[in-house]
């Protein structure tokens, strides 16, 4: 049986297609990190062998860079892929039209996003040294191009490295402190820490010490992370009421015009049901919640679908809706483009307030170059003509005698620190989405977490409604209060979690984790200058 010394050895001196396929398989192995998984411990394996492959690198030209940004491609390309395989899904919706993109969706998406680990590996390598501080090199290059990936092209920071470290639920408490960037440095800093222990004991003294460190940083930010839960149960508002309708609509219904009355009476039927002996239907709420895009129709033009939907609600009762609003254009001129939408209407079929989703997913509600691109033959797979508008501001919604509200649509609610105006701080968040585009997978479940790490970070309630699930009432604190599995439909009743104070995230966002990451790079770049690499 080989030694524990020998194993890393052969990572290290590996070269062609051996170091692909140890890179791609420890990339995709990594995947299992995150939800609905959640096995982060087996980053304690996978992250040292990115480590040992930057090692290995030195042979190559420019100091290792290039062999190094490669090696970051493949564990990269392996993650995403592994992570992100859910994307093919929707190009089965209408396979007829779309089947024929799911190979260039399943591996182009996985093989742009593996850019940016490339980046963070050659960035890495630029930094690299023969010691232990080689591990906050990649700590610090692997925040940088994560947050580069969240940010460029309208930004994806889908699976972020952080969010291995966001359950059990008492370490993603963390994020109130340092935001989901700051969890990426501490990420891949813990889960690397491992490849010390093979350094050569005349440059590294105690190369056990990185581990120590590792195993301490979780043991205390799981000790933050009890104390703030059991300093922190969830308190409610009082006479709040909400209920969210999970209608788990097949896609090819949801977008069909034909099914109009169909869809209105599910919505209907399924929102006044009955959950218990004691139970009224849709009486008992005072905010019922329907997901993204709940309508085939413009339901403002739809007379008799507003009329239904005044005739459900009862007095006091609002309807927080998702629904496809036209734009504001001259009768009879045809429709050719729409805003993402969410409606609240009042119980006698007032629109209160509209919200228009402000960042749109590429290639899902437009295209790139959109013009050039259908002019092509392309269509985007919601198949608006000319893609949906965005929205052009970002605000919180006034409900009576509920507190304000913050509206997002699907994927929004994956962005850190952008999601709550600064000087429009809500009382709760409510997120609409359609996960149904991708079956039951783990998408779901990943799009669930990210939500429960914003309620975190911000220290506000959010409240999910989506088509298929998985639809849930997530306190400040990310505990979830009630809850409505993938893939069934029905209705969840809840009381609104209270609003706790800014944390300290909210009111410093990145700027902690920026100077540690610039701490960590002058500290490398030192160490580099003083000390041979290799």
């Amino acid at each position: 049986m080989k030694s524990l010394r020998a194993l890393p050895s052969e990572i290290i001196l590996a070269w062609g297609w051996k170091r692909a396929v140890l890179a791609f398989v420890s990339g995709a192995l990594s995947a299992l990190a995150m939800a609905p998984f959640n096995a982060w411990p087996i980053l304690f394996l996978t992250f040292p062998v990115a480590v040992w492959l930057i090692d290995g690198a030195g042979a190559g030209r420019l100091g290792g860079i290039l062999a190094a940004a490669m090696s970051g491609w493949w564990f990269g390309f392996g993650y995403f892929i592994a992570g992100l395989y859910w994307v093919g899904y929707a190009f089965l919706v209408d396979a007829q039209t779309f089947a024929w993109l799911l190979p260039i969706a399943v591996m182009g998406l996985p093989a742009g996003l593996a850019i940016f680990f490339a980046l963070g590996f050659g960035l890495a390598r630029a930094l690299w040294t023969s010691d232990a501080s080689r591990i906050l090199a990649l700590a610090a290059a692997l925040t940088v191009s994560e947050w580069l990936r969240g940010h460029i092209l309208t930004g994806f920071p889908w699976n972020a490295l952080g969010y291995a470290l966001t359950e059990p639920l008492a370490l993603a408490q963390s994020a109130s402190l340092a935001g989901l960037w700051g969890l990426t440095f501490a990420a891949v800093a813990i889960f690397a820490s491992p490849a010390a222990l093979i350094d050569d004991r005349s440059k590294s003294r105690h190369p056990w010490m990185p581990l120590a460190l590792s195993v301490a940083v979780i043991v205390a930010m799981g000790a933050f992370g009890l104390w703030r839960l059991q300093a922190n149960p969830t308190q409610f508002v009082d006479n709040v009421k909400l209920r969210l309708m999970q209608p788990n609509l097949q896609q090819d219904v949801k977008f069909n015009y034909a099914a109009k009355q169909e869809v209105m009476n599910k919505y209907i039927t399924l929102s006044d049901r009955a959950t218990g002996p004691q139970s009224t239907g849709v009486r008992d709420a005072t905010i019922l919640i329907w997901p993204e895009s709940a309508f085939p129709f413009f339901l403002a033009r739809e007379a008799d679908a507003m009329a239904q939907i005044a005739n459900l609600l009862p007095d006091g009762t609002v309807l927080i809706t998702g629904a496809i609003r036209p734009p504001e254009q001259p009768p009879n001129t045809q429709i050719t483009r729409a805003y993402n939408s969410i409606y609240a209407i009042d119980h006698d079929g007032t629109i209160l307030s509209v919200y228009d989703k402000l960042h749109l997913v590429p290639f899902g509600e437009y295209l790139p170059f959109q013009r050039t691109m259908e002019r092509l033959g392309f269509v985007q797979l919601t198949k608006v003509v000319g893609g949906f508008i965005p929205g052009t501001i970002r605000r919180t919604m006034a409900l009576p005698k509920a507190p304000r509200v913050l509206p997002l649509i699907c994927y929004e609610a994956i962005f850190p620190a952008a999601i709550v105006p600064g000087n429009d701080r809500p009382g709760w968040i409510v997120n609409l989405t359609n996960d149904g585009w991708f079956g039951i997978s783990t998408g779901p479940y990943q799009h669930l977490q990210q939500a429960r790490v914003r309620a975190i970070e911000e220290n506000l309630p959010i409240v999910r409604s989506a088509n298929t699930g998985i639809s849930a009432v997530i306190d400040p604190l990310g505990r979830i209060v009630a809850r409505l599995d993938l893939g069934i439909e029905g209705v969840l009743d809840s009381s609104l979690p209270s609003a706790g104070d800014p944390t300290p995230y909210v009111r410093f966002r990145d700027i902690p984790a920026t100077v540690v990451v610039a701490f960590a790079i002058l500290y490398a770049v030192r160490r580099r200058s003083s000390k041979p690499h290799l």
